[in-house]
C-alpha cells in the first residue's frame, strides 16, 4: 500500500484550476506518478505483522538521493552515525526519522516501525518538482515540491511521523484503505504524526497546534496547514487549492467514490475525536489518549474493515482496561466520540 501526504483532491484542484500552466502540469504529473506507485505497491498491505520487541533499541537509518529520477532507493548519501551531508533535505529527514524512532521507543517501547527493528530508509529529491511525500510499504520518499505552492515536504516533522505511522498500521495487521477503515488509517497517521511533533517540542495537549503539514505551503497560499485536527475544514481556503473539505462530525460525513471513498476527507471526524479526548484528559497527549489509541491499534483485534463505531468502541474498551471503566479517561474517550456523532454501544 502506498500512502501519500497530499490527497488527490488537492492535486486534482491544482491540475484543473491553477492559472499557471506549469503548476497545472506538475500537479498532473504528480497524480500520474502517484497512480503508478499505488499500482506497484498494492501488495505491501499483505505483509505479515512482525513479532514486537521491547527494551533498548537503536535506529538504523539510511538516506538516499534519487537525483530527480524515479528509481528507488537512489544513491546512498548518509547512513546511521554518519556526518551531516550539507543537503538540507537529507539531513532533515535523517533527524526526523530519528525523532520518530525515539518517540515510538520511548512512549510505547516499540522497536522501530515494525516493532522488531526495521531499518528506516528514505529517499529525497524524488522526480522533478514532485508535489508529494509517501510511504511505499518499505521506505519513505520525498519530492522537492513545485516551490510555488509546496516548498518542502522534509521540513514538517509531522509529515514524516504521519507517513511512518502508515507503516506501524501496516505491521499491526492493517486497515483496508477505503471508506471508513481507510479514513481511520489516515487518521491514525495524523494522530501519531501530531504526537511525534508534540513529543519533540515537549508540548501538552492544550499547547499543541493540532495542525498537520504546517510549513509546507509557500508564502501567499491562503492556509495554515494541510489539515487541522482541532477544527477540520479550516486548514486552507485558497483559489488554487480549493477549500479544506474535511467534516468535523458524522452529520457532515462526505459520501464520495473518489480518494478511495474519501479517506483523506472523512479522517477529520476521528481526528477531531482524538483531539477532543486528548485535551479533555490533559497533560502530554501521548501518555494517555495516545496510549489508548496505540494499544487499540496494535492489539491485533481491530478488523481490517473496521468502521468508526467499531474503532470507537474498542478505544473506549481500551481506556477502561488501562485507566478504569468509570475513569475520567474512559469518560473523555466516550464523550469525544459522541461529540463527533459516533455512538459507542
Amino acid at each position: 500500500m502506498r500512502c501519500a501526504i497530499i490527497p488527490p483532491h488537492v492535486l486534482d484542484h491544482i491540475a484543473e484550476h491553477h492559472d499557471e500552466e506549469r503548476l497545472r502540469e506538475l500537479a498532473q504529473r504528480t497524480l500520474v506518478i502517484d497512480h503508478g506507485q499505488r499500482q506497484t505497491r498494492a501488495a505491501a498491505q499483505l505483509i505479515s505483522a512482525a513479532e514486537p520487541t521491547t527494551g533498548p533499541a537503536t535506529a538504523k537509518r539510511t538516506i538516499h538521493d534519487a537525483k530527480h529520477q524515479q528509481t528507488l532507493p537512489g544513491k546512498t548519501v548518509r547512513s546511521e552515525g554518519g556526518a551531516a551531508t550539507g543537503d538540507k533535505s537529507a539531513d532533515e529527514i535523517y533527524d526526523w526519522l530519528g525523532v520518530t524512532f525515539d518517540f515510538y521507543r520511548s512512549a510505547y517501547g516499540r522497536d522501530s516501525i515494525d516493532g522488531a527493528g526495521l531499518p528506516l530508509v528514505a529517499t529525497v529529491h524524488y522526480a522533478v518538482n514532485y508535489d508529494n511525500a509517501f510511504w511505499d510499504g518499505s521506505q519513505m520518499v520525498y519530492g522537492d515540491g513545485d516551490q510555488q505552492i509546496f516548498t518542502t515536504f522534509t521540513g514538517p516533522l509531522d509529515v514524516t511521523g504521519h507517513e511512518l505511522t502508515h507503516g506501524v498500521t501496516q505491521y499491526s495487521g492493517g486497515l483496508d484503505y477505503s471508506g471508513q477503515s481507510g479514513a481511520l488509517n489516515e487518521s491514525l497517521s495524523d494522530v501519531f504524526g501530531s504526537l511525534v511533533k508534540q513529543y519533540h517540542l515537549g508540548q501538552t495537549a492544550d499547547q499543541a497546534d493540532w495542525l498537520i503539514g504546517q510549513g509546507m505551503f509557500a508564502a501567499g497560499v491562503h492556509g495554515v496547514a494541510l489539515r487541522s485536527m482541532k477544527a477540520p475544514g479550516t486548514a486552507y481556503d485558497d483559489p488554487n487549492l480549493g477549500k479544506d473539505p474535511q467534516p468535523a462530525d458524522m452529520a457532515h460525513f462526505v459520501k464520495t467514490s473518489s480518494d478511495n471513498g474519501g479517506v483523506h476527507i472523512n479522517s477529520g471526524i476521528p481526528n477531531r475525536a482524538f483531539c477532543l479526548a486528548a485535551t479533555a484528559i490533559g497533560g502530554h497527549a501521548w501518555e494517555k489518549a495516545g496510549r489508548v489509541w496505540y494499544e487499540t491499534l496494535t492489539s491485533r483485534r481491530v478488523p481490517t474493515n473496521a468502521d468508526f463505531a467499531t474503532f470507537a468502541g474498542m478505544t473506549h474498551e481500551t481506556a477502561g482496561k488501562l485507566f478504569g471503566v468509570n475513569s475520567a479517561e474512559s469518560d473523555a474517550v466516550r464523550a469525544a466520540w459522541t461529540t463527533v456523532g459516533v455512538e459507542i454501544a
